[in-house]
């Protein structure tokens, strides 16, 4: 006999699990404490949301499953935020809930169960596929359809009820946990959608190729990079595709919201977008603002289109490519510097150049990125953005997650004041686990975003603003390295410290408030059209 949670802990480690996230709770500390014992590390955070991300990030990072455990109740409630985050990420995240204890059929009971909660609806309710064990002999089973699950991209919860997890199963008579599924081939892309788009491109004067991180993941660069030699277009990414084709001649960077003028400039001028593995979101479409036609197809379109195809190429011409040469993002803008605060884009042109250059760069969400522009990465993989439940505050843990997965490269954390409010305690927790990582604070003293939003209405912007703090202190009171930044003269002078980070280092760039991501004005005039 054996108890059911050292079973579940043998199960996780033949999957290959090497760490967890998480934060305990009464009802999971013995499972936490002892997937610790058995040699599968736990990662603890300071707050649920920051474990779930943490885990995403991790995910993110490796390619592989990000485990996250927490508690039942409050501790489920806490983490709803990040589980919603990681199950819209795409990410191969298994989160382990505790539950409260399943039905023995007793009619008296020793009160209130005042972590009472219907995590089960709750879950649903947010479409998180849930998996509950209810019994030790069906454990097994629930916590390989979790892993399943979650290996198909997506979060997936598992619920444990503190009875089940104590309860002795006997190994001789309990089947054994059904075996992972593969993941599933995407589909191939139809021969209409191929011939098609070949239709277009083989009329389009001046084709645009958009690239996203599907792209990136099924390795399609060169192919893609191909194409468009052939066909005369220029290249573009997503954001999730940053950086895919830099260095190419006909890389045009980021379509959309976070585009360059130079890029803004070609766009208007395409007549044929064709996509490959992007989401065409608003900040893609900059709220509506890119018209070009769209066209979705696969990589077989390059054999659809042979040599020579569009001979008359305005696109590759010398005069185009000459003037991609020549551009230059540092010139794009007229800097805004104080004596006391720096402008976002020129700390992002100045940090371009102090940061390591292999680096990965995880941002939370804010009127900050508009920063994205300025910073450079190795690739698409190196990018991680962490706004898809739009909102701020996931971006601690992510980074976290992310370092952990690649402790040989620099993660660098890119987070407002106001999303780093909301997880500062984490600081504690990079020191304690010793996690490499550089935090770059965009303090602008507000929530950027809504300080922006209310401009632009016209309406008071008091209760968006902050009192200006000084976090460098801080900072070093957990053990990081850190320095405020209000000058750009300041910031070279921790140029050694970025070049070679040696432990946590954190920066509190103090920013120009006035200055307003591109984006911002975007969103308003699409508020505004929806009324």
């Amino acid at each position: 006999m054996t108890a059911t949670y050292q079973v579940l802990v043998d199960d996780l480690k033949a999957l290959g699990v090497e760490q967890v996230f998480g934060l305990m709770s009464d009802d999971t500390a013995v499972f936490a404490t002892a997937l610790d014992s058995s040699g599968i590390r736990f990662y603890g955070a300071r707050h649920e949301n920051n474990a779930i991300a943490m885990a995403e990030g991790y995910s993110y990072g490796t390619g592989g499953l990000g485990v996250a455990v927490i508690g039942r109740g409050p501790a489920t409630a806490n983490g709803l935020h990040a589980t919603t985050y990681a199950s819209r990420s795409g990410s191969r995240v298994l989160i382990i809930f505790g539950e409260q204890a399943a039905s023995s059929g007793a009619v008296n009971t020793l009160g209130p169960d005042y972590k009472g909660f219907n995590a089960t609806g709750v879950l649903g309710s947010a479409g998180i596929r849930t998996f509950v064990a209810t019994s030790p002999d069906t454990a097994r089973g629930a916590l390989a359809d979790a892993a399943n699950a979650a290996l198909q991209g997506g979060a997936a919860a598992l619920l444990l009820p503190v009875n089940v997890q104590l309860a002795e199963l006997d190994l001789a008579k309990a089947p054994p946990p059904p075996a992972l599924a593969k993941p599933r081939p995407p589909a191939p892309p139809r021969a209409q959608a191929i011939e098609a788009a070949a239709a277009l491109l083989r009329q389009s004067r001046k084709p645009v190729i958009l690239a996203g991180m599907g792209a990136h993941r099924a390795g399609a660069k060169a192919e893609i990079e191909r194409l468009a030699d052939r066909t005369g277009a220029l290249l573009a990414t997503s954001a999730r595709g940053k950086d895919m084709f830099r260095g190419h001649p006909a890389n045009l960077g980021i379509v959309g919201s976070f585009s360059h003028s130079a890029a803004r400039r070609m766009i208007d001028q395409a007549d044929c977008v064709v996509v490959f593995g992007a989401g065409l979101n608003l900040l893609t479409m900059s709220f509506g603002h890119s018209t070009a036609a769209i066209s979705v197809a696969g990589i077989p379109l390059l054999e659809a289109l042979p040599l020579g195809s569009n001979a008359d190429r305005p696109f590759r011409s010398d005069e185009t490519l000459r003037f991609l040469s020549a551009f230059d993002i540092a010139r794009d803008f007229e800097p805004a510097n104080t004596p006391r605060t720096v402008d976002p884009r020129a700390l992002g042109v100045a940090l371009e150049k102090l940061l390591p250059q292999q680096r990965n760069l995880v941002y939370d969400a804010g009127n900050f990125l508009g920063i994205v522009p300025y910073l450079s990465v190795p690739g698409p993989g190196h990018f991680k953005l962490t706004s898809d439940f739009a909102s701020i505050g996931m971006g601690f843990g992510t980074a976290l997650g992310v370092a952990k997965a690649r402790p040989d490269e620099t993660t660098v954390l890119v987070v407002g004041d106001g999303g780093f409010l909301m997880t500062l305690g984490e600081l504690e927790t990079a020191v304690r686990e010793d996690l490499p990582l550089v935090i770059v604070v965009m303090n602008d003293c507000a929530y950027g975003a809504e300080l922006h939003f209310l401009k632009m209405r016209d309406l008071p912007v008091a209760k968006s603003v902050f009192p200006d703090v000084d976090y460098a202190p801080i900072a070093e009171a957990f053990g990081f390295q850190a320095a405020t930044i209000r000058t750009l003269d300041d910031l070279k002078k921790v140029a050694p410290l970025l070049a070679r980070p040696d432990g946590p280092v954190l920066l509190d760039c103090k920013l120009n408030a006035a200055v307003a991501a591109p984006f911002m004005s975007e969103f308003h005039e699409f508020e505004t059209r929806q009324h």
